[in-house]
C-alpha cells in the first residue's frame, strides 16, 4: 500500500497498486505549480487511488491542449493531484506528498522545451521537449 497526503494532514490517499510511471514535468503549468521548478508526478490508475479529505479543483489548459484538473488542499494549498479529461482512467499524485518519496522514481523528462536556460535536468534519464505519449 502507498500512502501520502497533504501537509496539514487534512487529505490523505492510498493507492493499492504500484505506479505505472513517474514523470518530471517542465511544462509551464507544472513550473506555476512548483514555484519555478518542475513538478514530479506519479502515475497511478484511478480505480487504484482512494482520497480522504476535501481537495478544491483548479481546471486548466496544459501546454498540449489537455484539459487539466488539479486537486490541491484548501486548507494548507498543497498540490495533491492532477487529472485530465482525456485519460480519466489515470490520476497523479505529486512525489512531494507521498510519504516514502522513494516510491517516484522518475522514467523521463518531458516538455524540456519549457524549461528555463537554468533548470537542472538529469542527464541519464530519457527527455521529450513536449508532451509524449499516454503512459497507459
Amino acid at each position: 500500500m502507498i500512502t501520502g497526503g497533504c501537509l496539514c494532514g487534512a487529505v490523505r490517499y492510498q493507492a493499492r497498486s504500484a505506479p505505472i510511471t513517474t514523470r518530471v514535468c517542465w511544462c509551464r503549468l507544472c513550473q506555476h505549480l512548483a514555484a519555478g521548478s518542475a513538478t514530479v508526478n506519479v502515475v497511478f490508475r484511478s480505480e487504484d487511488v482512494t482520497i480522504e479529505g476535501q481537495l478544491t479543483d483548479y481546471v486548466a489548459t496544459a501546454d498540449s491542449g489537455n484539459i487539466l484538473h488539479r486537486g490541491f488542499c484548501p486548507v494548507c494549498g498543497t498540490p495533491v493531484t492532477s487529472r485530465t479529461e482525456i485519460r480519466p482512467h489515470l490520476v497523479i499524485l505529486r512525489a512531494g506528498t507521498l510519504d516514502d518519496p522513494e516510491i517516484a522514481n522518475p522514467a523521463m523528462t518531458i516538455w524540456t522545451s519549457k524549461a528555463p536556460s537554468w533548470a537542472c535536468i538529469a542527464s541519464h534519464l530519457p527527455q521529450t521537449d513536449a508532451q509524449p505519449p499516454p503512459a497507459a
